[in-house]
């Protein structure tokens, strides 16, 4: 059986490490490992994937994986990289969107453990506030400010990208670093950590707390980092239309995030399957090869798409999205949805509100397709219908006398109608 180094590095999932020496290491024994987390918002976005789904393949290996929620470093700001300084968060903020990550975490780790195959313990979400808050400002200064040198610090690409831009740099996110460092010293003392994973941006974090710890403790612990996702094309990963594609249901539904994956490109799509599926090497080499002989079929792009939603929204919501985009770009059969549902899927669809009494009453569908606008008659209408292109709930209609009743409601109050193959009208009665 491969190891998780072997299985991580396969997919193209490992960037840096501390030693050369991990490797060998993770081989042969059982590591407690961590990797952090910050409560920036109520949900994480696609962003957290990679380590989210790292977290599983360490877990799956049978090491103890600790996920770290940043209640603490939530209200003081990583500087890593960005060209300004984040927005303070009060106390209040930071406590719901801790609740909100938990829930998403629990996607992809047990909390209770593993089957015994495995061997994998229960692994555990931990708050950084709980032992950060009690400690006072001179209790940080003595026993830990004093393991870290201005040069130290300074001397980090994620400071030194800060002082040289207009904004510099606030004492506060310059202390970031002490933090993330003494979180691998605690987790260290408290839990036997040995191990700190993270994306390729936490690199200079990382390695602070390996000195730290080193100094502290005289202990020899490690890091490794994973990469950064970006696109072929060079948009920004996790990004639709300019809005982040979110991993809670209630910021970016299923359906918006399946066609997310849907719609990736061919030069992203086998990278994507390798960091965001658990699907064996196998599959992911023969979607690979249709993506070379027969790429107008999009297959890896739809098991893309069935893989991360299942995992990020479970089997039952995946299965939701799927019909949906069946139903809109493959023509099948509109039924069985929510008014919720329907107005996402043809969210861009022009749309009428007609009166319910008409839908009860029996409504010709030459005179609904004619009033609810589809069409600009009745004569129109009537000739759409001949010959065969006029669709209620993407069926076609074959009898211009055909009456259309509460029965034809393709979800509690609306239905679609189509002319021809692509317009579109969505019909809510009320």
């Amino acid at each position: 059986m491969a190891s998780v180094f072997e299985t991580l590095d396969r997919r193209g999932l490992v960037m840096q490490t501390s030693s050369d020496d991990l490797a060998r290491k993770l081989a042969e024994e059982k590591f407690t490992l961590y990797m952090g987390f910050d409560p920036t918002a109520d949900s994480l976005h696609t962003g957290s994937l990679v380590p989210l789904m790292c977290a599983a393949h360490f877990q799956r290996a049978g090491h103890r994986v600790i996920l770290l929620v940043g209640g603490a470093t939530g209200m003081i700001g990583d500087p890593s990289f960005r060209s300004d300084e984040r927005k303070l968060q009060t106390p209040d903020e930071v406590e719901r969107n801790v609740a909100g990550i938990r829930k998403q975490i629990e996607r992809f780790v047990s909390l209770e453990g593993l089957e015994a195959a495995s061997g994998a313990p229960p692994a555990k979400i931990v708050n950084n506030h709980d032992w950060i808050a009690p400690m006072s400002f001179i209790e940080w200064l003595r026993d830990v400010g004093k393991y870290f040198t201005v040069n130290y610090m300074m001397a980090k690409d994620s400071v030194k990208s800060r002082l040289a831009s207009e904004s510099g740099i606030s004492f506060t996110e310059f202390s970031y670093m002490t933090l993330q460092a003494y979180y691998f010293l605690h987790l260290h003392d408290s839990e036997g950590c040995t191990l700190q994973a993270g994306g390729s941006d936490q690199w200079g974090n990382i390695t602070a707390g390996i000195d730290l710890v080193r100094k502290a403790r005289g202990a020899e612990v490690f890091g490794l980092t994973f990469p950064l996702v970006t696109t072929a094309s060079g948009e920004k990963f996790g990004k639709s239309a300019g809005n982040a594609i979110w991993l809670s249901p209630e910021r970016t539904s299923p359906y918006v995030f399946y066609q997310y994956w849907i719609n990736t490109d061919d030069r992203d799509v086998v990278k994507y399957l390798n960091y965001f599926t658990f699907l064996p090497d196998d599959d992911l080499a023969a979607l690979a090869s249709g993506v070379e002989s027969e790429p107008h079929k999009r297959a890896a792009q739809r098991a893309l798409a069935w893989e991360v939603t299942k995992t990020v929204h479970g089997e039952a919501a995946a299965e939701r999205a799927k019909r949906a985009s069946e139903m809109i770009f493959g023509g099948g059969e509109i039924d069985g949805l929510t008014d919720a549902e329907i107005e996402e899927v043809f969210a861009e669809v022009p749309s009428v509100t007609l009166p319910r009494a008409d839908l009860d009453a029996g409504i010709n569908i030459v005179e609904l397709l004619s009033s609810s606008g589809l069409l600009k008659s009745k004569g129109a209408a009537r000739k759409l219908v001949i010959s065969g292109g006029a669709y209620l709930n993407n069926r076609r209609v074959a009898d211009h006398a055909m009456t259309v009743t509460p029965e034809s409601l393709a979800s509690e109050h609306e239905l679609v109608l189509r002319s021809g193959k692509k317009t579109y009208r969505l019909v809510r009665f009320e």
